[in-house]
């Protein structure tokens, strides 16, 4: 695997179809970032390490069940040909599983600051634990939901981190006046005209007193955050940037502790 380009942020995907990227990242800010090489995207073929004519990639789950269980070995070879020479703290490798760890505003600026990271898009049934344990891959989650493979959900931990990258949106204040920047969500936005429907602007957006404005925007987040999301606002009332620390578990994580859920798919 050739080494990433200096200062170039990289995605490395490890997918079994190369082909549905860059999608929607080749499109609109982030496809002209791709573009200007502001950020690198390599998709690479699972089916290139399997072991046989055939590039077989998967087997029976063990004890029984449906469906099938990608393999160990291909999966190791994949990883090990993506993370050649590559230290973790700069470069993480991340499963992309409904059992993971939620991602986050936090966690995406954690891998912009990285040199890159290598996705894992599971497919069928979903992984071997043993390639996973063995290789030290992480496992994230978008959220409490099941999709038939890590590709979309890949697609969306990048753009959400590729965003953070400098020079991507031209205007680094996006980034830090939006959803989750200071922990709550963003306030409403509003632009011309002035009236639409009976419907007018807020007047003190149109008063041009920058601190007032900046209290009802502040006021708002606050006020939303509150309604839409509980667990936010109770972390950030508890000094806690972690969400996840919440106490009650998630109609997920319950399913999937009284095996209700499928494990891998995402």
């Amino acid at each position: 695997m050739k080494a990433p380009a200096p200062g170039v942020w990289t995605a490395r995907v490890l997918t079994l179809f190369p082909q549905m990227f860059p999608g929607p990242l080749g499109m609109s800010l982030t496809g002209r970032a791709l573009e200007r090489g502001l950020w690198a995207l390599e998709p690479i073929d699972i089916r290139d390490f399997a072991f046989d004519r055939h590039r077989s990639v998967d087997a029976p789950p063990a004890g029984g069940g449906p469906g099938m269980v990608m393999r160990p070995d291909v999966v190791a070879a994949a990883i090990d040909h993506a993370d050649a020479g590559l230290s973790r703290e700069e470069w993480p490798v991340i499963y992309l599983s409904p059992r993971g760890r939620r991602f986050d505003q936090a966690m995406a600026r954690r891998l912009a600051a990285c040199r890159g990271a290598t996705l894992l898009c599971g497919r069928f049934e979903g992984v071997d634990q043993r390639v996973l344990d063995a290789r030290g891959v992480e496992e994230v989650s978008l959220g409490d939901f099941v999709l038939t493979g890590g590709e979309i959900p890949a697609m969306a931990l990048i753009d959400a981190t590729v965003r953070l990258i400098p020079r991507v949106l031209g205007n680094a204040e996006s980034t830090q006046e939006e959803s989750f920047s200071s922990g709550l969500l963003e306030h409403p936005q509003y632009t011309r005209p002035t009236e639409w429907e009976g419907r007018a602007i807020p007047e003190v957006l149109l008063s041009g007193h920058h601190a007032k404005i900046a209290a009802w925007r502040r006021a708002q987040s606050e006020r939303l955050t509150k309604e839409r999301r509980p667990d936010l606002w109770r972390a950030l009332s508890e000094g806690s940037a972690d969400p996840e620390g919440e106490a009650e578990l998630s109609d997920a994580k319950t399913s999937a502790a009284t095996g209700g859920q499928k494990k891998d798919e995402r």
